[in-house]
């Protein structure tokens, strides 16, 4: 089990900051050391945001401070004085830029980072702009704004449209960053009181989820009836800091879809315009772009005068006739020049004469080209040589190398420096220059036109650009690597990490976490090799065996023959474990192909890696569905498939010959996607529910013509999960807002409502019953499963609750002989099994680990031998489950490009069905002698030598079904 990583000590010395999280440090060991995963569930931010509170580097804002407090039973007033005498203390210590005039007022300029919506009082000359985006919101749905590096976008977003929409909406500020939908999570998540772990799964699976949380974030900022609009700053960063494709365009279409969706959702884009070619390759944004685009200019005259002057009237100050006049001619039709601009006053603020801005002040600094360069080499200048490697170095850190573009700033976790102490120290230095920006949890420099400005640092990034790539690549690889726990699967070998040593050698400096990542691939790579010396020992030793044998004719050509077994053997398991890895990956593109390939890689040698890669070959697979398919269940007999998709429809499929689907009908009705469905005992009854708040009853005794029954409705929004009960009279639904609804159904035309339970506070994933109809379990979002007693269904009693997963429970099912209970969810121990033999007191019997994302489906089989898990990581496991106190792992199915979205075994528990998220289903012989034999019927081409001789290099050629 791993050991939670402990705090960063805090650094040296005393003062009100450290002082202050010295104090958040003691209430969480008071409140028993929560882990910091715990912490960000019960006060909606995120693990980073909340550890960084407490990590002495800067103050937290209040907010922050408050929800770190409440998720550890403090004080919330006694914390708020002590954040309020706290603040003061820090303003009464910081030093000003070294001038005679500085005082406590605030700067009526912002220098290089972007105005934010709380400087917006110091926010002029786009008047004129913002009044046109306010309008254009009001007729269109979708903005872009496109503008240069430095022309003022991020301002212009932040101080300007967001405060002049505040009196109708509630806008909601985003920067994508690295995961874009985590931060959207993230976001919404604390704004409308929703567990952003699920909110993020929901907008992977669904990306119109997205506007109805922008809804709900509205309606609970007290503005309900006014339109929801998202800000999405910096949007290029999809490109530049995001490296998962699959999580780009989920986001993309989670942004067209919130535009699209009736209710008022509105959506502007802030984009650099050298990221214009970037954006025209997603098709759905292209569409949504075509009639958005605003183009930002260079500022004109008279706006520039504005930005100039009216920020320091506002603040009792007077420009100088000749500042305003040389200003704005050195400004004037200069893309990129407001970063500079903003910089100049501000340094030239720090040198005023009185209540007078001078042209001597902005002299002084060097002018417009000149401030920017004089103060950045002023901080890199004050620091020692071991303070200036390590400006380098965070410099570096800060910034992505440009491919075909100009390089870009990149925000970092302060995670990231823990155990650099010289970094972290330049880092407070970086930020009292304005070079770099701080906030609770992460760093990035503040505005790009610093790496395009300051000779230096171009200098240092035009160093060894590959070289940096390189960096940026092992800082990601790193962070994956803690996020999956360590995982020995994701260490680097061979080539990569060979570059990452050079990387170690090379003044670029890593982390601890890089170091740690760095570590443990070496340790990994020295374990092999000593296996693999081993192994050339025990060789090496039956070879000089034989030469000093040689006399023994006999026993030398029995040593001779066992040596060359011996290599034989080794090669051919390199050359089977690599022709497994290439069906593996061949599989989507030529299925024939690879069944041949894995069987031949299983026959050359047979064993539990070459088996699973032969098992995710051997799948019948064809298209159910255009869009993506989330749901499907099996009837008692199994002779009916049922899919629900999110192109609104459920399809039948009729897999009597599970080699040969075929299409048995089409279920149309539902006005949203179909979220649940479920085939009653006889085939007779289909219930399909649907986010269009309706949970509806079909007649599927001939699934050609399936015939509506019953429309359902309830108080409790879409619905999110269905089950019949064994016995067919009665039927439960999960809802969105946490209440489960259960329906009489001896007459499927006039249902009727037996009960409504108040179950979960979020939405209910998943409802199942017991085998013999008594319980009813439920599963929420909020991370609950809870037992009902139905033996009455009028008078439902509660009987256990209790927390299953933090980050939610995404499906339940019982086993179908024992009393124990399987469970879903997210984080290392994703499939839990509980034994609820008293249902007042569920026990944990085990855990299952192995998956690397969350587990959102399950399904014992027949006999409850084996259980089947379905996960976001793109496999299936099989888990002999015989003894459920030490489940065993039996076989682990890769070959799926996407999340597989259920599990189903049939009835007779001879075929395993798949759902996967791109809308195609498999179906998998659990006979694992009855699928080898399918392999060989004749329906593949066998393997010619051509293709032989390329993957498996150095074997006879056999083919594998001759």
């Amino acid at each position: 089990m791993p050991v939670p990583r402990r705090e960063t000590p805090l650094g040296g010395g005393g003062g009100p900051l450290l002082e202050f999280a010295a104090g958040l440090r003691q209430l969480r060991r008071s409140a028993g050391s929560p882990p910091y995963r715990k912490l960000a569930e019960r006060a909606h931010y995120s693990i980073s945001t909340l550890s960084s509170a407490a990590s002495g580097l800067r103050l937290p804002t209040l907010e922050v401070t408050l929800a770190y407090v409440s998720a550890c039973g403090g004080n919330p007033g006694e914390w708020e004085r002590r954040w309020r005498d706290t603040a003061g203390r820090l303003d009464g210590q910081r030093p000003g830029p070294g001038t005679a005039h500085d005082t406590q007022a605030p700067p009526p300029y912002a220098g290089l980072r972007p105005y934010r919506e709380q400087d917006a009082q110091w926010f002029f000359g786009r008047e004129q702009l913002v009044a046109d985006l306010v309008g254009r919101l009001a007729r269109q749905r979708f903005v872009m704004l496109l503008g240069a590096s430095g022309s003022g976008k991020s301002s212009l977003l932040r101080a300007g449209l967001a405060p002049a929409l505040r009196p109708s909406a509630a806008p909601v500020l985003l920067t994508p960053g690295p995961r874009p939908l985590e931060e959207c999570a993230v976001r919404l998540g604390a704004l409308a009181a929703l567990a952003p772990g699920g909110l993020y799964r929901e907008l992977r699976r669904d990306p119109e989820d997205l506007g109805r949380s922008l809804r709900l974030a509205s309606a609970r900022s007290g503005r309900p009836g006014g339109p929801s609009v998202l800000i999405v700053d910096q949007f290029e960063e999809v490109f530049t800091l995001c490296q998962d494709d699959h999580e780009r365009d989920r986001f993309i279409e989670a942004l067209v879809a919130a535009a699209g969706l009736p209710g008022g959702c509105r959506v502007v884009l802030g984009v650099r315009a050298d990221f214009y070619a970037h954006c025209t390759r997603n098709a759905a944004l292209v569409e949504a772009m075509r009639e958005a685009q605003v183009p930002l200019g260079p500022m004109s005259l008279d706006e520039l005068r504005r930005a100039v002057v009216q920020p320091a009237q506002r603040a009792g100050l007077t420009v100088e006739g000749a500042l305003l006049a040389t200003l704005t001619a050195q400004a004037h039709g200069r893309s990129g020049v407001l970063p500079l601009l903003s910089h100049a006053l501000l340094e030239t603020w720090h040198r005023r004469r009185g209540n007078l801005l001078t042209l001597a002040g902005l002299e002084a600094v060097g002018g417009i080209e000149g401030a920017l360069v004089k103060s950045a080499e002023a901080f890199y200048t004050a620091l020692d040589a071991e303070q200036q490697s390590a400006a380098r170095r965070l410099m570096l850190r800060l910034t992505a190398p440009g491919v075909g573009t100009e390089d870009t700033k990149r925000r970092m976790d302060h995670r990231e420096l823990e155990g650099d102490a010289a970094t972290l120290a330049v880092v407070e230095r970086a930020a009292a220059a304005r070079l770099v920006s701080l906030d609770e949890d992460r760093m990035e420099i503040t505005h790009e036109t610093l790496i395009s400005g300051w000779p230096r640092l171009r200098e240092w990034l035009s160093a060894d650009r590959d070289q940096r790539r390189a960096h940026l690549r092992l800082t990601e690889a790193a962070e994956v690597w803690a996020a999956a726990g360590e995982d020995p699967g994701a260490l680097y070998r061979g080539a990569r990490l060979r570059t990452a040593r050079r990387l170690a050698e090379s003044d670029l400096g890593l982390s601890a976490r890089e170091q740690a990542f760095l570590g443990s691939s070496l340790a990994a790579e020295a374990a092999e090799i000593r296996s693999a010396a081993r192994r050339t020992r025990r060789l090496r030793v039956l070879l000089a065996t034989l030469a000093l044998m040689t006399v023994l004719a006999t026993v030398a050509t029995v040593l001779s023959v066992r040596a060359n077994h011996e290599i034989t053997r080794q090669r051919n398991d390199a050359v089977a474990l690599n022709a497994a890895a290439a069906a593996t990956r061949t599989y989507a593109a030529d299925p024939g192909l690879a069944v041949q390939l894995a069987l031949a890689s299983y026959r050359l040698r047979p064993r539990r890696t070459t088996r699973d890669a032969l098992l995710s070959t051997l799948m019948t697979t064809w298209a159910a569905h255009r869009a993506e398919a989330y749901t499907l269940d099996v009837s008692d007999d199994g002779a009916l498939l049922a899919v629900g998709s999110r192109d609104h429809t459920v399809s039948l499929w009729d897999i009597r010959d599970p080699r040969r689907p075929l299409r048995a009908g089409t279920v149309t009705g539902h006005a949203e996607e179909v979220h649940a469905v479920a085939l009653g005992p006889g085939r007779r009854t289909l219930a399909t529910a649907g986010a269009d708040r309706t949970l509806r009853l079909w007649d599927a005794a001939r699934p050609a013509h399936p015939a509506a029954l019953s429309v359902l409705t309830g108080p409790g929004g879409a619905v999110h999960s269905v089950a019949f009960r064994p016995d067919g009279r009665l039927l439960a639904a999960g809802h969105r807002d946490g209440t489960v609804s259960v329906w009489g159904i001896e007459d499927t035309r006039r249902p009727r409502r037996r009960a409504a339970l108040d179950a979960h506070t979020d939405t209910v994933r998943s409802v199942a019953f017991s085998a013999d109809g008594r319980l009813l379990a439920t599963a929420g979002q909020d991370g609950a499963v809870r037992l009902w007693d139905l033996r009455d269904p009028g008078r439902p009693s509660s009987r256990g609750t209790w927390n299953a997963h933090d980050l939610g429970v995404f499906w339940a099912e019982f086993h179908p002989r024992d009393r124990l209970l399987a469970t879903a969810g997210g984080g290392r121990e994703a499939v839990r099994l509980w034994d609820v033999s008293n249902p007042d007191r569920p026990l944990r019997t085990s855990g299952i680990t192995g998956h690397s994302d969350v587990v959102g489906h399950l399904a014992f089989s027949p006999d409850g031998r084996t259980l089947a898990t379905a996960s976001d990581d793109r496999s299936v496991a099989i888990w002999d489950v015989g003894t459920p106190s030490a489940p065993r792992s039996k076989a682990v199915l890769t070959a799926y490009a996407t999340a597989v979205m259920g599990v189903r075994y049939t009835p007779d528990g001879r075929t395993l069905l798949t759902g996967v998220f791109d809308g195609t289903l498999r179906l998998l012989p659990t006979d694992f002698g009855r699928a080898v034999a399918q392999a060989c019927d004749g329906r593949r081409p066998s393997l010619t030598r051509g293709t032989w001789r390329r993957h498996l290099p150095g074997v006879p050629y056999r083919p594998p079904c001759g």
